[in-house]
């Protein structure tokens, strides 16, 4: 059976990248990939045939990945994070389709909200969110029903890809939405180049993150009400030192 591997990499540094999904590259003949992703585990995996594409041609890149498996090769797509989280896995299966070959393995990956905020230290330890502000594929009027909903719901809530070159004015949009049902004192932090050269936390009201420096390798924390800053650390209790209530 021809096989294509989607392989979620993690951030992008070795240490958070999967036993499973470091046998998949191990074992796999060649590797497809954005080429960003594709220079993060290059250098380990050099014995493998590359093949990348440029940002914005996910179609091809995946099409390509199919191609190649269907000719005989063991393949592995990688993705950034997670393969399933605004990974690959989708569309491979959409182009697929119904056909039998090859076989599609999805191997998972740390995404950013788990690794970002093990950085910033526990935010997520409740109900929370995680939304995209990238409109290419998603109407802005769908993300900003998402962000007013998720705001309503006192989620906790995780910002993908919050600015770009092509959208300078996202993350600025996002918090004005965000500002109509949260105070401006809630504590947000920002995970930078998360397992890559420049990792960093950065802390700062809702207020302030208005105006914060974030790029695309950024991912940004929100949190709900119960959420606090703990010794340096931005922290959302879950209730466990509450004390229990007996039942009436």
């Amino acid at each position: 059976m021809r096989k294509l591997a989607v392989v979620g990499i993690g951030p992008g540094n070795y240490e958070n990248m999967t036993i499973r999904a470091d046998r998949a590259l191990r074992e796999c003949d060649v590797i497809v990939g954005y080429t960003v992703y594709v220079d993060l585990v290059k250098e380990r995996y050099a014995d493998k045939e590359f093949l990348t594409t440029p940002m914005l041609r996910e179609v091809e890149r995946c099409e390509m990945a199919l191609e190649t498996a269907r000719g005989g090769k063991t393949v592995a797509m990688i993705c950034s994070g997670d393969s399933g989280i605004y990974g690959m896995a989708a569309l491979l299966y959409e182009l697929r389709g119904e056909a039998a070959e090859p076989e599609i393995e999805v191997i998972p990956g740390l995404t950013a909200a788990c690794s970002g905020g093990a950085l910033l230290g526990a935010p997520l330890t409740h109900d929370f969110a995680v939304i995209s502000l990238s409109n290419r594929l998603t109407p802005w009027e769908k993300i900003e029903k998402r962000l007013a909903c998720a705001a309503e719901a006192d989620l906790g809530i995780v910002l993908y890809n919050p600015r770009s070159k092509g959208r300078p004015d996202n993350l600025r949009m996002a918090c004005d939405i965000l500002l109509r049902y949260l105070p401006e004192d809630r504590p947000c932090g920002v995970a930078h180049s998360i397992g890559r050269e420049g990792e960093a936390g950065e802390y700062m009201t809702l207020g302030a993150l208005r105006d914060a420096d974030v790029d695309m390798f950024s991912t940004v924390f929100i949190g709900n009400a119960m959420t606090k800053m703990i010794g340096g650390a931005m922290v959302t209790p879950r209730g466990y030192r509450r004390k229990e209530v007996p039942d009436a």
